[in-house]
């Protein structure tokens, strides 16, 4: 049972940020396993039951992330990552195609939403040809959100507009990816067991949105993409 992170989380990963290099980490490696990779599969195990209790038709599927960088893709960068995230998303190949329930954890900052980062652009062409033709559904769910002030929209946007459905709509429909975020800095309940309820309302609350997004690959081809 997950029962809060700890100020040794917290400081790992500073150290970790700070000397992001092979013998620091072996001399510290206990400390991750312990104070960021023991109770980070916790409370993944524990909000992948509740919402697999809450929402068994999504079939959702837990993964968590390696601490250790594709070597293959270092840039520059230490070999370590210095933050760790677990999500829950439908089995697929093609995962950042997926909508998915996400939770990080990094040195100065904790953060969780709902998003896709490699949606195919048929799939937004799907989302502007389904607002053209009844912005409603849509414009109801946003106002939802927004009304929680919980979640910010992220993404990057199209450099040259695809149109103009409204104010309210407007940051959806010229997107080329989707991301629900919020972010908190670790103090207060994430040293509590209540991270785990707070993330998991969060969660909830991003589910009508989540089966929006979901629906779209089954829409009929846009005449235009």
């Amino acid at each position: 049972m997950f029962q809060g992170y700890t100020q040794g989380a917290v400081d790992f990963l500073w150290g970790l940020k700070l000397n992001n290099e092979r013998p620091w980490f072996q001399a510290h490696k206990e400390e991750f396993l312990a104070l960021v990779d023991r109770p980070t599969r916790e409370l993944a195990a524990q909000l992948t039951q509740a919402m697999t209790d809450a929402y068994p038709k999504f079939g959702l599927e837990l993964k968590v992330s390696r601490i250790y960088r594709d070597a293959r893709r270092l840039f520059g960068r230490g070999p370590y990552k210095d933050h760790l995230w677990f999500s829950l998303r439908k089995p697929g190949e093609q995962d950042g195609a997926i909508p998915c329930f996400w939770f990080e954890i990094a040195a100065e900052r904790y953060g969780y939403g709902m998003g896709c980062w490699e949606l195919p652009p048929a799939t937004m062409a799907k989302l502007r040809a389904r607002i053209d033709r009844d912005p409603k559904p849509l414009e109801k769910l946003v106002r939802a959100i927004g009304k929680r002030g919980e979640f910010r929209l992220g993404g990057p946007e199209y450099k040259r507009p695809k149109g103009d459905p409204g104010p309210l709509l407007y940051p959806w429909y010229n997107r080329k990816q989707i991301s629900l975020e919020c972010e908190h800095n670790c103090e207060g309940v994430f040293f509590t067991p209540d991270l785990a309820g707070q993330v998991l309302e969060g969660w909830k609350s991003l589910t009508p949105i989540y089966q929006y997004v979901c629906s779209l690959p089954g829409d009929p081809e846009p005449a235009h993409i």
